[in-house]
């Protein structure tokens, strides 16, 4: 006689709700949906390495040091890092350290002070400073694309700097 194995609906519908967060974790796919929300985020969320002997942020404020977050469905979505460190050294070293760190995701722009230029076709997937600019006495670095952006603000601090480093992705179904 066969041995029937009934499992409750109940036990399905928490092993799905348990396994989507595990999947929202990886690389988001762009026919998929998915969100994901963290308030701890690496060098390898932001696809740049930490600066030597740097340490997280740390300020008066309840405000989290890192972030990782994405939304996406239909074909269309974001994704968000954002790891805001310190250190000890100069604006100026922290910042052509970085600036070499970009170089791997392509031309590297110095948005600290930015050209002025006519607007930017919306179209192009050229990286542009756009309204963006650095804060006095700190550096403003981009480099990837508009879908896939690397971003880099140094700006001094005390006798050292603080640092955000930021990887932005967001893609959209229409423009393919």
């Amino acid at each position: 006689m066969p041995i029937r194995l009934r499992v409750p609906s109940y036990l399905i519908t928490f092993a799905i709700l348990f396994a989507i967060p595990a999947h929202a974790q990886q690389e988001p796919e762009k026919d998929g949906v998915g969100i994901e929300f963290s308030g701890k985020a690496s060098s390898k969320d932001v696809g740049l390495p930490i600066y030597p002997g740097s340490t997280l942020h740390k300020d008066d404020s309840s405000d989290s040091q890192a972030v990782r977050m994405g939304l996406w469905g239909g074909g269309s979505g974001f994704k968000l890092a954002v790891v805001k460190m310190d250190s000890a050294d100069s604006p100026e070293k922290v910042a052509a350290y970085y600036r070499k760190a970009l170089a791997k995701y392509g031309k590297v722009l110095d948005c600290t002070h930015p050209p002025a230029s006519a607007d930017a076709d919306k179209e192009s997937d050229k990286l542009t400073c756009g309204n963006d600019k650095a804060d006095a006495g700190g550096f403003l670095f981009k480099s990837g694309t508009k879908e896939k952006q690397h971003i880099v603000n140094v700006k001094p601090n005390g006798s050292g700097s603080t640092y955000d480093l930021v990887a932005l992705g967001n893609w959209s179904s229409d423009k393919h």
